[in-house]
């Protein structure tokens, strides 16, 4: 994927599972991990769960189809 391709609340995936963007900035973009069963985690911000920042190199290993870690 390119930044282009995301904005906030774009769920994606990567080899490590299914994420949320939850900021972009100019060359990274900012997301939470969607592994929690109960969905009030991902409230906010602030969120219950650690954002975690993808920068520009990690982006290639992200996609919008979880088949393409299966």
């Amino acid at each position: 994927m390119t930044k282009d391709d995301f904005q906030i609340g774009t769920e994606f995936y990567t080899a490590t599972g299914k994420w949320r963007c939850t900021d972009i900035g100019t060359r990274v973009i900012v997301a939470i991990r969607l592994d929690k069963d109960d969905a009030s985690w991902y409230a906010g911000p602030p969120f219950a769960v650690a954002e975690w920042v993808f920068g520009e190199y990690d982006l290639d290993g992200c996609s919008l189809d979880a088949s393409d870690f299966q």
